[in-house]
């Protein structure tokens, strides 16, 4: 896949970050607004698949972005499930429960491991979106070949 023209690309660099921060802020106002890690990592999964498609799969060596994609995933909903386990070990007995302190309502670290969740699915869904994209443009370009 070929890069695109030099007026693309700038526009990307410009609207990947703008769209990078957004995705951010949906992921870490997820307990306080609609969203969360889900629609958060969506949007993060968009700004690098923005990237991909400005510059093209030529400039970016894609297998090594596979696997990298695939690690970020993983480690990730392993962290989910240690900080569920967490619970039970510090004696709530109960998985997945709240074990950290909630805070003052409406304010940004005011829900215990909420924000926390959302941080680490956030960043399983952006992996497992861009896998899945890269694995769908790697396909595109054997079969082409």
């Amino acid at each position: 896949m070929e890069g695109m023209s030099n007026i693309v690309k700038q526009v990307a660099k410009i609207l990947t970050g703008i769209i990078f921060i957004y995705g951010i802020y949906i992921i870490v106002h997820g307990h306080l607004t609609p969203g969360g890690g889900f629609a958060g990592g969506v949007i993060l999964a968009g700004a690098f698949i923005l990237l991909i498609l400005a510059y093209g799969s030529s400039a970016l060596s894609l297998k090594k972005e596979v696997a990298g994609s695939s690690n970020t995933e993983s480690i990730a909903i392993l962290l989910v499930v240690i900080l569920a386990l967490m619970a039970l070990l510090l004696g709530v007995k109960v998985f997945f429960s709240n074990f950290l302190p909630k805070g003052t309502a409406g304010e940004l670290v005011s829900a215990g491991v909420i924000p926390l969740y959302n941080i680490f699915i956030g960043i399983e869904v952006a992996g497992a979106i861009l896998t899945i994209f890269l694995a769908l443009v790697i396909f595109k370009e054997e079969s082409s070949q």
